[in-house]
C-alpha cells in the first residue's frame, strides 16, 4: 500500500496541486491513526475510525471530480473538529494530542490558498488557544489518566510528530527537485529549439541569397545588352521580384534575431543629410511609379550629425514609407522630421510618415504591429508582403528606447510617428533640405561603367561556380584582370606566386572558410599578398557581421546579392588610385548601404593607440599617427567624451558652481569597437593604457583584446603626459618599422625611467573622486598641506607633503623634482597643468629653467578626465631619466618639432 502511494505521489502525469494534496492528507491520516492508538474510550475510537473513512472518501471524490480545493477545505473542517475532541478525551495538555495540533497548521498552509488559507489559519490558532484556556480554567472537563501514561503518550507523540514531519519534508523536497529537474529539461529543450530555429533562419538566408545573387547578377548583364523593349521589361520584372524576395528574407532574419535577443543596436556617428538623401532616392521613384506625390519636410534646426544606429533608423523609415506607398492608390506620401533639444548634447527627433491611403479600421489598430498578421485581409489580398514590416519596426524602436504611435482614419489615411532620442555629434544645423535638391530618378538609366583599370589584378575566391561567373561578368567592362579560386587552398596557391591589388573572398567555404584563409594569407611565408586588401563578399547578411569582419581583419564587407554598381564601387574604393581611370559619368553616390568599406589606404604593420588621458599635443599625435580612445566625463548633465564633447575649462567652470564631475574609463564594448576600427588601419595594434591600479581602463582594454589576435595591451605604469612619453617613444619605433615584440619590450622597460609626479593645489576634487577620504581632505585644508602624487609600480601614492601657500609649495616641489640633474634627460619636459593662467605657467617655466634647463618644454593642458581628479591649480613635471633606449627618439623629436 505504501509503495503504491509513493508511486502515485511521484507520478508526473498528476498535477503538482493534486500530488501535494495527497501527500499532506496522507500524513494527516497517519497522525489520526496514532491519535486513535492513544485513546482508551470506545466512542473515541469509533469517531476517529469513522473520520479516517470519511477523509478517504473525500480524497477519492475530490480527485475524481477535480475539485481539490473543496476536498482540502472539507478535511480541514474535519480536523478542526476531531483534534479538540481528542484533546479533552485523552488527557488534555498532558496527553500526546497537543503535538498533533501542529499538523493542523501544516495541512492548512500546504493545501489551501489565498483568503481561505488565512481564515483557516486564524481558526486553527483560535481553536488551539481555546482548548488550552478551557483546560487551564476548567480542568474538570478534561479526562484524567494515570501520570505514567501522560509521559508515555507525550514522548511517543513527539517522536512520531518528528518522524512524520521528516517524511513529509523528504517527500516535498523530492517532489520539488523533480519538478525543478523537469523545468530545467524543458528550458534546455526550448533553448535548443531556439538555437535550431536561429541556425535554420541563418542557413536559409545564406542558401537563398546565393542563387538570388546569380539571378540578379545575370539579369543585370541582360539589361546591359542591346535588347528589345519586351525582353527588357521582363528583365526588370525579374529584378523587382528578386529584390522583393530579398526583402522578405531580410525581414524574416531580423525577426528571428529580435525574438532570440541577438539583435544589437550599434550606435555610430552619421550625417542626417546623407541618411535623408538615401531614403529619398529609394522611395521617390517608387512613389512616382504609382503616380503619388512624395513630400519631404525636414526641420532645418536638426543637427547635421547625430549618434544612433543609422542602419536601423533607415530600416524603420524605409519600412514605414514602403508601407505607405503600397497602401496608397492616389494622393501623397509625406515624410516629416522635427527635433527638440533635450540637453546640451541630446536631441529628441520625431519622424512621421503620413499617407492619403485606405487607412486602418479602428478595431484593427491594436493588431497592426502583430507579426504575420495583415489587417483587413480581404481588401489587401492583392498587396505584396508578409505582414512582418510593422512588427519589426515596433521592436526596433523599442530596442532603441523610442516610441511609436499610429493615427488612422479608415478610407482617409494613416500617420505613423516614431520618436527617438539621440546624441549630438555636430551641433551645426542641417539647414534647408528639400526634395528637389536631393531626389534623383534612376529608372531607365543605361549602364555606364564607373572606372577602368586595365593594369589592375584582382582575385575572386568562392566555392560556387555561378558566383565566380557573375562577379567576372559584372566587372568585365572595367577591364580589370580577374583570377578565380574555388577554395581557400587554391587561393593561397595563387597568392604564393602572384600579386593582386584586391581580393574578394567568400566567407562560407568547405574545408577552409574565408576567415581562416585570410589569417593564413596574412602570415603566408613568401606570400605576395600579405598586405593586400581583402573584401568579404558573402551571403551572411546582418549588422552583427560588420563587427565580425572588422575583428577578423577584412578591409570591407559586401553583402550578396550584389549589383554591378555596388561591386564596382567596392573595387574602386580598394584599388590603388594610380591604376584607376575614373569615368566622367561615374556616380560616387551609387555606393549603397549594402557596401561597407573599412579602409581605403594600405594598412600599417603596427599602430600605436592609447587613451585620451595621455595628455599629448594634438600635432604630435597626428604626426606620429597615434589613435586615441576617449575616456568619459560624467556630470549632472550627462556623460561626455573626454576633450571632444567636454573641454577641461568647461568642466572646471561646471565644478566651480558646486556640481559634480568624475571620469569613467571606456567599457569593454567601447574598446572592442575601437580596436575593430583600428585593425582596419594596421595589421597589429599595441594599446598603451594608464597605470592598471589607477583606473579600470587597463583591465577593460585587456578583456576587449581577448576578442582579437592582433591587439596587445600594455600597462604604461603612468598617467597623463608621463604615459604620453611612453606612447611617443612607441609610436616613433613603429614609424621606423620596429617589430611588435621589440616595441612592447621597450615600453615595459621605459616604465622605470619616467618621472611622474604631480602637486595638488586643493584636495577637494580628489575627495570627490574617491581618491582620498573626507577626513584627509579636511586635515589638508586645515594644515595647508599639498600632496605630491607619484606613480610607483602602477600605483598612485603620496610621495611627500608640502606645507604652506601653494606658490611656496610649488617652488619646493620643482626644486626637489629637478635636484638630481645628472640623471635627467634634458631634451624634453612636459609641464601638464590644470586651471592655470599664463602668468602662473610662466613662473613655473622660470623656476624650471633656473634649476634644470630643458631643450624643449611643452605646456600641455590636462584632459578633462585628468582634471576631474586633480582640480584647478595642480600641475606636474614629467620627463625621462637618462636612458639609452630613448636617445634616438628624443634626438629625432627635438630635431623635427618646435616648442
Amino acid at each position: 500500500m505504501i509503495k503504491k502511494w509513493f508511486e502515485i505521489i511521484t507520478d508526473h502525469r498528476i498535477s503538482l496541486r493534486e500530488r501535494m494534496f495527497r501527500i499532506v492528507t496522507g500524513t494527516c491520516m497517519v497522525a489520526l491513526t496514532f491519535t486513535l492508538s492513544m485513546s482508551r474510550n470506545i466512542w473515541n475510537i469509533l469517531l476517529l475510525a469513522a473520520s479516517l473513512i470519511t477523509i478517504s472518501l473525500i480524497v477519492k471524490h475530490s480527485i475524481r471530480r477535480g475539485n481539490i480545493r473543496a476536498g482540502a477545505t472539507a478535511i480541514a473542517i474535519l480536523l478542526l473538529t476531531l483534534f479538540p475532541v481528542s484533546f479533552f478525551t485523552t488527557g488534555g495538555f498532558y496527553s500526546g494530542v497537543p503535538e498533533w495540533f501542529v499538523f493542523c497548521f501544516v495541512y492548512v498552509c500546504l493545501t489551501l490558498q489565498g483568503k481561505r488559507m488565512a481564515v483557516f489559519f486564524v481558526l486553527c490558532t483560535a481553536e488551539t488557544l481555546l482548548c488550552y484556556g478551557l483546560a487551564y480554567y476548567f480542568p474538570e472537563i478534561v479526562a484524567q489518566n494515570a501520570p505514567q501514561r501522560f509521559f508515555f503518550n507525550s514522548a511517543f507523540s513527539v517522536v512520531m510528530v518528528g518522524l512524520l514531519a521528516c517524511v513529509l519534508l523528504m517527500f516535498l523536497s523530492r517532489m520539488y527537485e523533480e519538478e525543478n529537474a523537469l523545468s530545467q529539461r524543458q528550458k534546455k529543450e526550448i533553448e535548443e529549439l531556439n538555437r535550431a530555429e536561429n541556425n535554420f533562419f541563418s542557413s536559409m538566408s545564406h542558401e537563398i541569397r546565393t542563387p538570388i545573387n546569380t539571378i540578379i547578377g545575370l539579369n543585370e548583364i541582360i539589361l546591359r545588352e542591346d535588347i528589345s523593349e519586351e525582353v527588357a521589361e521582363n528583365a526588370r520584372n525579374i529584378q523587382g521580384a528578386s529584390k522583393l524576395l530579398l526583402t522578405l528574407i531580410n525581414d524574416t532574419l531580423d525577426l528571428s534575431k529580435i525574438k532570440s535577443g541577438k539583435m544589437e543596436i550599434v550606435n555610430v556617428s552619421y550625417e542626417t543629410g546623407a541618411l535623408f538623401s538615401e531614403i529619398v532616392n529609394m522611395i521617390w521613384i517608387k512613389a512616382k511609379e504609382k503616380g503619388l506625390e512624395f513630400k519631404l519636410q525636414v526641420d532645418p534646426s536638426i543637427p547635421s550629425m547625430l549618434c544612433g544606429d543609422e542602419v536601423r533608423i533607415k530600416q524603420i523609415l524605409i519600412n514605414l514609407l514602403n508601407n505607405a506607398v503600397k497602401y496608397t492608390s492616389e494622393g501623397s506620401v509625406t515624410l516629416s522630421v522635427r527635433c527638440e533639444r533635450q540637453a546640451v548634447n541630446r536631441v529628441r527627433v520625431w519622424y512621421s510618415v503620413e499617407d492619403t491611403g485606405q487607412g486602418v479600421k479602428k478595431e484593427n489598430i491594436p493588431y497592426i504591429f502583430n507579426a504575420f498578421r495583415r489587417v483587413d485581409e480581404e481588401k489587401n489580398r492583392y498587396i505584396e508582403g508578409t505582414g512582418l514590416g510593422l512588427s519589426i519596426v515596433q521592436q526596433l524602436v523599442e530596442l532603441m528606447g523610442g516610441e511609436i504611435s499610429v493615427n488612422s482614419v479608415y478610407t482617409k489615411g494613416s500617420k505613423f510617428i516614431v520618436m527617438l532620442e539621440q546624441d549630438i555629434i555636430d551641433d551645426k544645423e542641417l539647414g534647408t533640405f528639400t526634395l528637389a535638391s536631393r531626389a534623383r530618378a534612376r529608372a531607365g538609366d543605361a549602364y555606364q561603367k564607373s572606372f577602368e583599370a586595365p593594369d589592375a589584378h584582382i582575385l575572386v575566391v568562392d566555392d560556387n561556380d555561378m558566383n565566380l561567373m557573375v562577379v567576372s561578368k559584372l566587372l568585365a567592362e572595367t577591364k580589370v584582370h580577374i583570377d578565380t579560386a574555388k577554395s581557400g587552398a587554391e587561393c593561397l596557391k595563387l597568392t604564393q606566386n602572384h600579386h593582386y591589388d584586391c581580393i574578394l573572398m567568400d566567407h562560407m567555404m568547405p574545408e577552409m572558410d574565408g576567415i581562416e584563409c585570410l589569417h593564413a594569407l596574412r602570415v603566408q611565408p613568401g606570400g605576395l599578398c600579405q598586405d593586400v586588401p581583402v573584401v568579404a563578399l558573402t551571403a551572411n547578411a546582418g549588422s552583427d557581421n560588420q563587427l565580425l569582419y572588422r575583428k577578423e581583419g577584412f578591409s570591407g564587407y559586401l553583402a550578396k546579392p550584389v549589383s554591378g554598381a555596388l561591386l564596382e564601387a567596392a573595387v574602386l574604393s580598394i584599388l590603388p588610385k594610380e591604376l584607376v581611370l575614373i569615368s566622367e559619368d561615374a556616380r560616387q553616390s551609387d555606393i549603397d548601404k549594402d557596401i561597407l568599406i573599412f579602409e581605403q589606404v594600405k594598412r600599417r604593420s603596427v599602430l600605436i593607440t592609447t587613451d585620451s588621458v595621455c595628455d599629448l599635443p594634438e600635432f604630435l599625435r597626428k604626426e606620429l599617427g597615434i589613435a586615441v580612445c576617449p575616456y568619459f566625463v560624467c556630470t549632472d548633465e550627462g556623460r561626455f567624451l573626454d576633450d571632444r564633447e567636454l573641454k577641461t575649462d568647461e568642466l572646471l567652470v561646471h565644478i566651480a558652481r558646486g556640481r559634480t564631475g568624475y571620469s569613467q574609463p571606456p567599457a569593454v564594448e567601447d574598446y572592442e569597437q575601437f580596436f575593430a576600427e583600428r585593425l582596419t588601419e594596421a595589421q597589429n595594434v599595441i594599446h598603451i593604457a594608464m597605470a592598471k591600479h589607477v583606473s579600470e581602463g587597463y583591465q577593460n582594454a585587456l578583456e576587449a583584446a581577448k576578442s582579437f589576435e592582433n591587439v596587445t595591451v600594455v600597462d604604461s605604469g603612468h598617467l597623463s603626459s608621463s604615459m604620453g612619453l611612453t606612447v611617443l617613444c612607441a609610436a616613433y619605433m613603429a614609424e621606423h618599422h620596429a617589430a611588435k615584440a621589440e616595441i612592447v619590450e621597450a615600453v615595459k622597460r621605459m616604465e622605470r625611467f619616467i618621472s611622474s609626479a604631480f602637486i595638488i593645489n586643493s584636495t577637494h576634487m580628489m575627495c570627490q573622486s574617491g581618491r582620498i577620504s573626507r577626513q584627509t581632505q579636511i586635515l589638508c585644508d586645515a594644515l595647508l598641506l599639498h600632496p605630491v602624487l607619484v606613480l610607483k609600480k602602477s600605483k598612485m601614492v603620496v610621495g611627500s607633503m608640502e606645507m604652506g601657500s601653494f606658490s611656496h609649495a610649488a617652488r619646493k616641489y620643482v626644486r626637489k623634482t629637478l635636484q638630481d640633474i645628472r640623471n635627467i634627460d634634458r631634451r624634453i619636459l612636459f609641464i601638464t597643468y590644470c586651471g592655470m593662467d599664463e602668468k602662473q605657467l610662466q613662473t613655473i617655466q622660470n623656476l624650471v629653467q633656473q634649476y634644470c634647463p630643458f631643450e624643449r618644454i611643452y605646456l600641455q593642458k590636462a584632459s578633462s578626465a585628468i582634471a576631474s581628479n586633480c582640480g584647478p591649480g595642480s600641475f606636474g613635471l614629467l620627463f625621462m631619466r637618462r636612458n639609452d633606449a630613448a636617445v634616438s627618439f628624443f634626438q629625432a623629436l627635438t630635431t623635427d618639432t618646435a616648442v
